[in-house]
């Protein structure tokens, strides 16, 4: 007889810990989701998206590579099951880019004139005081700030 195929996930040792905090920030993900964007500009409507995945992928980066509190085993779990995003956390570790917003905003193919946003220029270095990125609404993700 053919062995059956389940789709239950073996939870790695630790997953209890994360678990509450991820399901809250899946709930206000849904949440975002089917938010009525009655009135906002096109753009405006991913930003509340973005900004839960970034919050998503920091918590879990901050947990493993700052505090240390959860396993490498863990970590690769939640990456694996797209808890977080893995180029993210990823540009995170290089030097540079410890505050990056989103991938979007470093890619020149996005933006006027081939460069990167205006959201990773440093504060001293603008002319204008308040900006936001039109593609995750970020207001300064630059390092040097």
């Amino acid at each position: 007889m053919p062995k059956i195929k389940t789709n239950r996930v073996k939870y790695p040792e630790g997953w209890e810990l994360i678990e509450p905090t991820l399901r809250e920030l899946q709930a206000k993900m849904r949440e975002a989701e089917n938010d009525p964007h009655d009135g906002k500009r096109k753009c405006e409507t991913l930003w509340p998206i973005f900004k839960i995945a970034h919050q998503k992928s920091r918590y879990i980066f901050d947990l493993y590579h700052r505090r240390k509190e959860i396993s490498k085993e863990l970590f690769e779990f939640c990456l694996d099951q797209g808890y977080a995003d893995r180029n993210l956390i990823a540009k995170w570790k290089k030097p540079g880019y410890e505050r990056l917003c989103c991938l979007r905003c470093m890619q020149p193919r996005d933006h006027n004139f081939a460069t990167t946003c205006v959201c990773r220029v440093p504060k001293h270095l603008r002319e204008e005081k308040v900006i936001e990125c039109v593609h995750c609404g970020c207001r300064g993700c630059a390092s040097g700030d």
